[in-house]
């Protein structure tokens, strides 16, 4: 597939997959194979699919019986200027890498977890919103640390005090919205079969949904409702990046229009 296409020739190319049954994954043991391989099937080479439209059409694939999270993209946390992740939470809230000593070095610490507003992680951290300045926030609450967490939350009350986060992290809502209309505003969601025969895996792409129009009202509602998450990766030698996730099968909650292929 070259060049610019007319949406209409991706549905049809879509049906098509789905009417040719079971295709061999071309991705072996890449986790985002049934993407990749819908991909490879299509004849693109990015996920934005060149389509003359008013935005272009994002296309994501998952396996139909599966929870896992998808990355939106990567957005580091306000105020930028302070590198927050590693010059603030990093320092102040570590804890020991789990390959200290091995892979890393022996001092070797962590910030890396994934939490969402439905509720607190076992550390304490969360996601909130701030109605009056519109944007989600990074709150810890030292109540909300689990037990098995004590010695961690006693370094934290020494370095941080153990009250609210100061400065806290946070994400305008303008900003964060802008960011994923960007990446998602249209999109063809294609839910797949699959099956290992022989050690090969197969998908066979079986239920074909076009998301229109991008609702920053449902956005909102499907964050509050703990299918979002901030995912934090740093570490003491590299901060590998804050990102944003979804759950894959609530994708559909954020448009507007949801139509069935």
């Amino acid at each position: 597939m070259q060049g610019v296409i007319q949406k209409e020739d991706v549905i049809r190319l879509l049906k098509q997959i789905r009417q040719s049954g079971w295709h061999l994954s071309g991705r072996v043991g890449n986790h985002g194979s049934v993407g990749n391989t819908l991909e490879d099937l299509l004849g693109i080479t990015e996920n934005n699919l060149p389509i003359p439209n008013a935005a272009e059409w994002e296309i994501k694939a998952q396996s139909a019986n599966t929870t896992s999270l998808t990355t939106l993209f990567h957005l580091e946390p306000s105020p930028r200027a302070l590198k927050i992740v590693p010059a603030y939470l990093l320092p102040k809230y570590e804890w020991k890498h789990k390959e200290a000593g091995k892979k890393h070095g022996a001092d070797e610490k962590s910030f890396r977890q994934t939490i969402s507003a439905l509720r607190r992680s076992d550390r304490g951290f969360c996601i909130t919103y701030n109605k009056t300045d519109d944007k989600l926030c990074v709150s810890f609450d030292k109540s909300a640390v689990h037990e098995r967490h004590s010695e961690w939350l006693k370094s934290v009350i020494l370095s941080a005090g153990g009250g609210e986060l100061y400065p806290q992290p946070y994400w305008a809502m303008t900003e964060f919205f802008a960011k994923l209309t960007t990446k998602l505003h249209n999109c063809f969601f294609v839910l797949a079969d699959q099956k290992t025969e022989n050690g090969l895996v197969y998908f066979r792409y079986s239920k074909i949904l076009k998301l229109s129009r991008l609702s920053r009202k449902k956005t909102f509602n499907s964050i509050m409702s703990g299918h979002l998450f901030v995912d934090f990766d740093a570490r003491t030698g590299h901060n590998h990046g804050t990102k944003f996730r979804l759950v894959n099968a609530f994708l559909p909650e954020l448009y507007e229009e949801v139509e069935e292929i």
